[in-house]
């Protein structure tokens, strides 16, 4: 019987530390060493006692008996440059991004757990901080946790999104980070509650019905407190060793840290790190940040990167194959239809990517003072734009943590820096929710903007929950749109169809009315009709695709959302034979000043 401490033969291939009948097997790609050992708690971190075979492909490999669950370790590797201890880059615990890795300590009970995520097409999505997510024990100079976040999901769940997008949580230097700074990729970080309350996280967002998606950085490492940095010692022109491109290719805006996408082992790591928070954390989706970093060099397009091009179908590949139904979704931010096309196709195989032009001009709109630059055909254009045949390959919004920092702010501090929460902020920008969650695409918020979140997104600054009972009529009238989308009235399914029609555009009224459908017919037809307009409009004609009673189950102007507001004289309308807007009937409609209508016809 090996003693604590002793050594076992090899088991397995799987890298890192993984927990195996009698002890831990240890293994790390480290081509450049001399030799290389393993110490740690379990051997009361002797030096020498313990060191690694061989193996193959620049792999050392050990099975340690006695090691456990909750181990301390450190890999020393004996170098040209001298002997260097470093940790384990497939560490899924450290004690610190400079400190000793950690066998993982626990095993999570997942039964009962059978979630799966909504079509595409029925998604509405929250993106939210985890650090700035506090909840309302926690003090405002403290970071928000992954409990925090499971203590707003009744919240969450009442306003009817079913999915939560999650910024990065793999662990970063200090204690507080937007997250796109990731130093340990395979560990949680520690500030947030670590892999455990992750897990736990997940689980219970599942309960309520709501899938969760996770940002995640491979376009570059670190690049503070990395430990990849020159792992085994070798390096070339000055750069970042075994796991970085050694060349003009490691240049990225933050550092000169893009991995290297043509050596195999940099891509194992990086598709192993997919699979594991797909598989261990039972995640419904990735957002890849920035891929156009990924597949070329200067994030233009240009200087493509091939590497990284099949890195990404690779990836997209394997999950599809092991993962059927995990959203994958890529910002890439450049109006490129191949990071949706599939990879029989050439494409990169994502599910979905983020939509830079519609974001884009919404907000110009939106936030524009003047009424006479408001392009009603620029918002038509995008209002019907899609990738490729399907409509759902984009995510759609107003507000996102890119759009609302780094020199921009939320949409109605945009509106009105000198009086964010006012009458011309909260028309404009619930009108802008209301063409995000109209529009054929998924539809997603950014946490706070429910409830009229005003200044700009910073890692330090808490969501202001004390505004949700302040702007309990805009948390409302978003409530209310979230369901509209997702059709839970069974009155509006067309929201959740392919189909578009920009029937009416005016650019001199500011007026543009579309029709969304699935199938087609009562209950699913419905009439989107905004006025982008200072004034209210009466008397408007607008085409409709069917006579009869068309039902008014949304006005952006109703006083129930706001005392502000003016309870314009909406009403259901009755359409009547006779071509208008190129349909064959039509209806006079009355809107108030910036505001959006949704009219659907009752089934039968």
């Amino acid at each position: 019987m090996p003693t604590p401490g002793s050594a076992l033969p090899g088991v397995g291939a799987a890298m890192g530390a993984n927990v195996v009948p009698g002890g831990v097997s240890f293994r790390v790609w480290a081509p450049h060493a001399k030799r290389v050992w393993v110490a740690g708690s379990f051997n009361r971190w002797n030096e020498s006692s313990h060191e690694l075979s061989k193996v193959d492909g620049g792999h050392w490999q050990l099975t340690v008996a006695g090691a456990a669950r909750g181990d301390e370790y450190q890999y020393i590797l004996d170098t040209e440059q001298g002997i260097l201890w470093r940790g384990d880059p497939y560490a899924r615990e450290v004690t610190s991004t400079t400190g000793n890795s950690v066998v993982e300590q626990t095993e999570f009970d997942w039964s009962g757990d059978d979630f799966q995520i909504a079509s595409w097409n029925e998604l509405v999505i929250y993106e939210l901080h985890v650090g700035t997510f506090n909840d309302s024990d926690q003090a405002s100079n403290e970071p928000g946790q992954f409990s925090s976040v499971s203590a707003r999901l009744r919240h969450l769940q009442k306003l009817g999104i079913n999915a939560i997008e999650i910024m990065p949580v793999a662990e970063f230097a200090g204690e507080r980070s937007w997250g796109y700074n990731p130093a340990q990729p395979f560990s949680v970080e520690l500030s947030y509650g670590g892999s455990v309350e992750l897990k736990r996280l997940v689980k219970l967002a599942h309960e309520h019905g709501i899938a969760v998606i996770l940002d995640v950085v491979y376009n570059h490492f670190g690049p503070s407190d990395l430990g990849l940095w020159r792992f085994d010692g070798w390096s070339e022109n000055d750069g970042g060793g075994i796991y970085f491109y050694n060349d003009e290719r490691a240049e990225t805006p933050w550092g000169h840290t893009r991995p290297d996408y043509g050596r195999g082992e940099v891509r194992q790591y990086i598709y192993d790190n997919v699979m594991m928070w797909l598989e261990d954390y039972r995640l419904d989706g990735l957002r890849f940040d920035a891929t156009e970093y990924i597949h070329s060099i200067n994030g233009d397009g240009r200087d493509r990167l091939d590497d990284g091009w099949s890195l990404m179908q690779w990836i997209t590949d394997g999950v599809a194959d092991r993962f059927p139904h995990r959203l994958m979704i890529a910002e890439d931010m450049q109006h490129n239809e191949w990071l949706t096309k599939n990879t029989a196709e050439g494409g990169a195989g994502f599910g979905a990517q983020w939509d830079a032009d519609f974001v884009r001009e919404l907000r110009h709109v939106a936030i524009t003072s003047n009424d006479s630059e408001r392009s009603i055909e620029t918002l038509a254009r995008v209002l019907s734009h899609r990738f490729n045949i399907n409509a759902f390959e984009r995510v759609i919004f107003s507000e996102s943590h890119d759009a609302v920092a780094s020199g921009d702010a939320r949409v109605p501090e945009e509106i009105s820096p000198e009086n964010p929460t006012g009458w011309f902020s909260q028309k404009r920008s619930t009108l802008a929710a209301a063409i995000v969650f109209t529009a054929p695409g998924i539809p997603m918020l950014f946490q706070g903007q429910e409830f009229l979140e005003g200044g700009w997104f910073r890692d330090d600054v808490p969501v202001d929950w004390d505004q949700r009972e302040d702007f309990h009529g805009i948390l409302r009238l978003y409530r209310d749109l979230v369901h509209l989308r997702r059709n839970t009235g069974g009155t509006t399914r067309g929201l959740s169809g392919q189909s578009i029609d920009v029937t009416h555009a005016n650019d001199d009224r500011k007026m543009v009315a579309f029709h969304r459908w699935n199938s087609g017919g009562p209950g699913d037809d419905v009439m989107v009709v905004a006025n982008f307009l200072f004034e209210g409009q009466d008397n408007y004609t607008i085409g409709f695709p069917r006579a009869g009673k068309w039902s008014l189950r949304f006005n952006s102007d109703w006083q129930g959302y706001s005392d502000d507001f003016g309870g314009h004289s909406a009403a259901d309308v009755t359409a009547v034979e006779g071509q208008y807007d190129g349909m064959p009937y039509h209806a006079d409609v009355s809107v108030g000043p910036y505001t959006a209508l949704i009219y659907s016809q009752t089934p039968k």
